[in-house]
This record gives C-alpha cells, sequence and structure tokens, in this order.
C-alpha cells in the first residue's frame, strides 16, 4: 500500500457510563464516564480508531462528538493526504477562525486530536506496523501506574489496584490537610518501596501549596502533579520548585507549542505529561515527547478517559521510550476495559503490547450499545 490514502468517511460515536461512585477531583465530580471514540475509513476499506477527550463539562462528549460528525468530518472526506500530519494541519488551520469565533479552541483540539488518533491507527495499519514501531519504539513492555484514587476509600481502591499488578500509584489530593495526609500515610504502607505520586488538580493557591510541601516531603514522592493552576504566572511556580523536595508535573492542561517550549525551557517541570486525546494528537505530541526526553524530563502521558484513547497513549510512550510511566485509571469504567487492548493486562507494574498492525486492536461497539448517548 501507499503511504497516501484518501478518506472515505469519519464518524464519532458518543457513549456514558453510569457510576455508583463518582470520580471526585479538587474541583469537581464525575458522576458518569464519558467516551468520544472516532472510527476513520479509508479508500482501500483500512480503518483506524481514536478518542477524543470529554470528560467536562458534563454534556461535553456529546459537543465533540457533533463537532467531528457536523464540523470536522466533512472537510476530510474525500480528500487524499500524505499521512496523519499533513490532515491534522489542514483541520487546526482550517478551523482556527471558527474555534476563536465560537471561544472553543479546547473543544475544537479535542475533536481534532481523536481524528488525529484514527488517522494514526489507520496509518500504522496501511504500513502492516504497531504504532509503537511507527513512532520508532525499540521495547514494547512500558511501565504503568494505577490512577485516579479518590480521598473516600483510597487505601481499598489501592489495595485492588496492586492485586490487579500494579506497583505504582497515584492518589488525588485537595481535600484538606488531614485527609490528604492520611491517605498518602497508607498508600505509602501498602506500595512500599513503590512509585507513589499525587495530584492536586490545580487545587492550592502558591500559598496553600507552600504550607503543603513540607508535610508532603516523608512521604517519598515521584511527583506533586498541578498543585496550582496550569495557568498562574511562572514566577509561582517557580517558587514551588525551589521549595519542593518531589518534582514538579504537569502537562495535561497545557494546550500549545509556545508553552511547552516555555515549560520544557526552564528547570521547574521535571515530569510533563500530555494529553494526546485533549490537544495535539499523535501529530503535535510525538515530536514533543522526544524534546520532552531531550530536555532531561520524565515523560509520562497524562490520560483519563476510554480505552482508545488509552491504548494509544501506551503506544506513544512505547515509541518514544524513556522512563515513564503510563496512567491507567483505577476506577470502574468498560469503556476503557473493553477497548485497552494489552494495557488490561497489568504484571509486575508494566504492559506489553503486541506487533499486530496499528494499535493491535479493533473495537466491537455493539456491546456497548446500551451506554450511547449520541
Amino acid at each position: 500500500m501507499t503511504d497516501s490514502f484518501t478518506i472515505r468517511s469519519i464518524e464519532a460515536f458518543c457513549y456514558r457510563y453510569p457510576l455508583a461512585t463518582p470520580v471526585v477531583t479538587s474541583f469537581g465530580k464525575m458522576l458518569n464516564r464519558p467516551a468520544v471514540f472516532v472510527r476513520a475509513l479509508d479508500e482501500d476499506g483500512v480503518e483506524g480508531w481514536g478518542e477524543a477527550w470529554s470528560n467536562f463539562p458534563a454534556p461535553g462528549a456529546e459537543h465533540r462528538a457533533r463537532l467531528v460528525n457536523e464540523v470536522l468530518a466533512p472537510g476530510l472526506v474525500g480528500r487524499r493526504f500524505d499521512g496523519p500530519a499533513q490532515a491534522f494541519e489542514t483541520l487546526t488551520e482550517g478551523t482556527e477562525v471558527l474555534a476563536l469565533q465560537c471561544g472553543e479552541p479546547g473543544p475544537f483540539a479535542q475533536a481534532i486530536s481523536g481524528i488525529d488518533l484514527a488517522l494514526w491507527d489507520l496509518f500504522a495499519r496501511r504500513q502492516n506496523l504497531p504504532l509503537w514501531r511507527l513512532l520508532g519504539g525499540q521495547s514494547r513492555r512500558i511501565k504503568v501506574y494505577a490512577s485516579g484514587i479518590n480521598p473516600g476509600g483510597a487505601a481499598q481502591t489501592a489495595e485492588a489496584a496492586l492485586a490487579r499488578g500494579h506497583r505504582a500509584l497515584k492518589l488525588k489530593v485537595g481535600f484538606g490537610a488531614g485527609t490528604d495526609l492520611a491517605n498518602l500515610a497508607a498508600l505509602r504502607a501498602i506500595v512500599g518501596a513503590g512509585m507513589l505520586a499525587a495530584d492536586a488538580n490545580q487545587g492550592w493557591s502558591v500559598d496553600q501549596a507552600l504550607e503543603m510541601l513540607p508535610r508532603l516531603a516523608k512521604f517519598g514522592l515521584r511527583w506533586l502533579e498541578e498543585p496550582i493552576r496550569a495557568d498562574r504566572p511562572r514566577e509561582e511556580w517557580r517558587r514551588l520548585r525551589a521549595s519542593a523536595t518531589m518534582p514538579m508535573a504537569a502537562g495535561e492542561n497545557i494546550s500549545s507549542v509556545e508553552a511547552f517550549k516555555d515549560v520544557l525551557a526552564e528547570d521547574v517541570l521535571g515530569v510533563v505529561q500530555p494529553d494526546i486525546a485533549k490537544w495535539g494528537g499523535l501529530s503535535a505530541c510525538a515530536g514533543l515527547a522526544r524534546d520532552i526526553l531531550k530536555s532531561g524530563k520524565t515523560f509520562c502521558p497524562h490520560y483519563l478517559g476510554g480505552g482508545i484513547g488509552l491504548l494509544a497513549s501506551a503506544h506513544l510512550l512505547a515509541g518514544i521510550g524513556g522512563d515513564g510511566w503510563l496512567e491507567v485509571d483505577a476506577n470502574d469504567n468498560p469503556l476503557r476495559d473493553r477497548f485497552c487492548g494489552a494495557v488490561a493486562n497489568v504484571t509486575d507494574g508494566t504492559i506489553v503490547l503486541g506487533e499486530e498492525p496499528g494499535l493491535g486492536f479493533t473495537p466491537d461497539l455493539s456491546g456497548i450499545a446500551d451506554y450511547r448517548s449520541l
């Protein structure tokens, strides 16, 4: 097959899985788990699958699915491209003014990311290569960590994650010092010498974070994620870095090439976490991940969604290499577990990707038809 391809169709499918126990962050709750899966098909009948970030706000998933189906897909169908990056640039540049006019650069970027991931899967299948190899990977084994551990029932969630094969944990903090410190102590005891990180989800002011830093030092955290808002002045981030005994982490809420260049140029973030379903897809984030490693920082892809985006994130980490971890949500979500392929099989804190073309997994959506919302 030639490298170039003509797009026959692109379609987004939207789902919602109701939760018995909400996923809690410092800024709000998720009462259900949404997923926007994107299918791309070329003129040769080769298909590819992607996913667009859609966690917030509550009705956001349906909106992003309609952006794909009604705004973005019509601009690609019937067009021939040399590769996914060319389609990504066409979509991004072609909708910049519209996204600005709507005041919605985020939703547009997320919908475009979902299409981009699907086209990379399709492109790798055309090359008859697993995506991680197409991206330059040398090893298909990567480290993972259990994420999304809520303040309520944290110990039980952590113990269940270790029983499933995890050896590294990340706790959500920002719920008051008493709760945060008690949960960190419990998780450190559970994971032993294993990796433990904490995520404040932008929940503290700089003064609150500075007050918490010395109290966190005893837990040996691998990183502290988003202790303050991602858009706070860099001077505030530098103040935290100067007082912290653990690396600072961020990236899921950075959404431009220029902003990532700024954080890679300074010694503030030790761990950088772009989210390929939220901004940039693989077309922007594969090169960014290489730049993260070149800067001497740790690349850990951020991810909290359905299984297709998680599997794509795993291929990116394996393709780029480095010593980072893949984020795997520890909470109940069949929209993740049924569609994440090899990521479902965690052994001694690692997963092993396959040699099948593309993502190595073709979803059967019939089993989740009852959860479809659009």
